[in-house]
């Protein structure tokens, strides 16, 4: 059974700053509230650290649809792997909607860590030797959000019909 959480936002944006944030990120951002849907995107100064902040992980929890934009360097993150698994956990227990987004990237490199992906384990594999269950958990939800049906960054347009699609639909039900 899910749990019952009330909903705030339509859409959490999960996304390396470093590659998408004054890009692709802001853009979508910008286009999904002037769609009238109500968009959650951290501001960079939300509190970093080891774990994500228990304000992103409410936001994630209050959101409709989760929409990770994979790109280059999102699996060098420990903060973004741990905003996936979240999102993943929030699919499963709370039937939330998650759409990737790949944003000059194949989803093949993000299912099958390959390319930078696999660079960015073998740094995270060297950091975390003694905690070999995160590795693999992070491993496990890219691997499950690279299979979820999503969108090639063709543009913008695209994301936001399919994002009002699915929460326009969810407001009906």
């Amino acid at each position: 059974m899910a749990n019952y959480i009330q909903r705030k936002q339509d859409v959490f944006l999960s996304f390396r700053g470093e590659d998408t944030r004054n890009g692709f990120t802001s853009h979508l951002f910008s286009a999904l509230c002037n769609a009238q849907v109500e968009t959650f995107m951290d501001d960079n100064s939300l509190e970093r650290g080891e774990q994500i902040s228990s304000s992103l992980q409410k936001a994630i929890e209050e959101s409709k649809v989760s929409v990770i934009i994979f790109s280059q360097n999102y699996a060098g993150s420990r903060w973004c792997l741990g905003e996936l698994v979240k999102i993943l956990k929030c699919k499963k227990e709370q039937q939330q909607i998650v759409v990737p987004v790949f944003y000059e990237i194949e989803s093949s490199n993000v299912r099958h860590q390959t390319e930078t992906y696999k660079d960015a384990f073998k740094k995270h594999e060297e950091r975390y030797k003694e905690d070999k269950n995160k590795i693999r958990k992070w491993r496990e939800a890219l691997t499950e959000a690279a299979n979820l049906s999503g969108c090639y960054t063709i543009s913008i347009d695209k994301v936001i019909r399919k994002i009002k699609k699915i929460t326009i639909f969810n407001d009906s039900n």
